[in-house]
């Protein structure tokens, strides 16, 4: 990954790799890191034409979100560099019969690539299109739990990811998460193919996003910096990506909601990317586990349904814990929370559990989750990918607990 920074910037993150003390030899041979290129820089955006004509790309369909001013100004400068055939406007997170009509509006449509320019859900959006517009077979044909889960065939048409936000870190991953309506789940399309030609993270974007937006997608950053690394596939490479970047990404977060400032935009930013990075080579756990289902049955927001969880995700996993390691980084972690949000190491979890109600995320139940609904959500988190890479193997009845404290 390229990560320049320049003089004027306010972001002072480097991409460091550390050996922390559990690290040994063989880690050091056998662990690998897989991400796109990258460029992450203040003000990357301002000029595109050279890495537009790097890039190659000829005839494009531009995938967007809202169209603030920022957005309508990347669109422009696009348009005076290469053709673009069409505009595709995404608000809400991606489902199968959007993309399925999509699909079908690409038929008799010569194009080589796409850009997408927005949050999480339009770059999944492009990511899935990329992926299956040149393939041979059905959608299900390469969707997990609900479908096959075959690989894709064909290449997968190159696409450019200019990330608007600071969350999801989707610019980094080979998957894109499809809300199935009918089957009440969220499952992923997953491939490595999937990764964009290049990433360009203009943290400038997200400036003055508001509170709600920044929480949200903050906590959803955070808990992908944390969960790969308490993940039982956790390695000394992810490690130490993620380690320096949780408690700065903590501070600015808690900054955030009282003051703006671009060096804590920048922070978040870096802390999304990171743990795009992460979770795509490390896994995630148990607040991602309860995510997908939580989304279908709610459909709330992904980084809120995060934020909710991610204190009782660590309590729950401390509660059960008893690998030496992974007890020592969740006691890492609380020590990392106290300075910044106050209290005592034993009640930690709970303590960022009380600023993120304060901040507006009150529990599950403001976010349409019904009591009635909790054992079948427990039951369906178990399948999924993420909750494989928890630390801990939790049971049904601690996975219902966890729902029923965080509602």
């Amino acid at each position: 990954m390229s990560h320049p920074v320049t003089s004027d910037s306010a972001l002072r993150h480097q991409i460091l790799i550390r050996f922390s003390p559990q690290t040994t030899r063989a880690d050091m041979f056998t662990s690998s890191l897989r991400a796109p290129p990258v460029e992450f820089q203040r003000g990357i955006c301002q000029d595109l034409a050279p890495i537009l004509a790097s890039c190659q790309l000829k005839r494009v369909v531009i995938v967007h979100g809202t169209l603030r001013t920022r957005v309508q100004s990347v669109i422009e400068q696009i348009r005076q560099t290469i053709d673009v055939v069409a505009q595709i406007e995404v608000h809400d997170e991606p489902s199968l019969p959007a993309l399925e009509r999509h699909l079908q509006g690409f038929q008799g449509l010569v194009v080589d690539g796409l850009i997408a320019i927005g949050g999480g859900s339009v770059l999944d959006m492009t990511k899935a299109l990329a992926g299956l517009i040149p393939a041979k077979h059905p959608v299900m044909t390469y969707l997990e739990v609900v479908g096959d889960g075959r690989a894709l065939e064909q290449q997968p048409l190159p696409w450019i990811a200019i990330p608007t936000t600071a969350g999801t870190g989707s610019e980094m991953t080979k998957n894109a998460v499809i809300d199935i309506p009918d089957a009440q789940r969220k499952v992923s399309l997953r491939d490595s193919k999937l990764l964009p030609a290049i990433a360009l993270v203009d943290p400038a974007f997200t400036d003055d996003t508001p509170k709600a937006v920044t929480l949200a997608c903050g906590l959803d950053a955070v808990t992908q910096c944390i969960e790969p690394y308490l993940s039982n596939k956790r390695s000394f490479l992810t490690d130490s990506l993620v380690e320096p970047v949780i408690p700065r990404a903590l501070q600015a977060l808690h900054r955030l909601m009282s003051q703006e400032t671009s060096e804590d935009r920048d922070t978040l930013a870096y802390t999304s990317m990171i743990g795009g990075v992460a979770l795509a080579n490390s896994g995630l756990g148990v607040v991602h586990g309860f995510a997908g289902p939580l989304g279908s049955v709610t459909g709330a927001a992904h980084g809120a349904i995060c934020g909710a969880l991610l204190p009782y995700g660590l309590k729950v996993n401390r509660h059960f814990a008893d690998d030496p390691i992974v007890i020592q980084r969740l006691d890492q972690i609380a020590n990392w929370i106290i300075p910044i949000f106050g209290g005592m190491k034993a009640d930690a979890f709970d303590t960022l559990a009380a600023w993120i109600a304060d901040q507006g995320i009150t529990g599950l139940a403001s976010l349409g989750l019904k009591e009635v609904d909790i054992r079948a959500v427990a039951t369906a988190s178990q399948a999924s990918s993420s909750m494989k890479a928890n630390p801990v193997a939790l049971p049904l009845e601690a996975l219902v607990s966890v729902l029923e404290e965080a509602l």
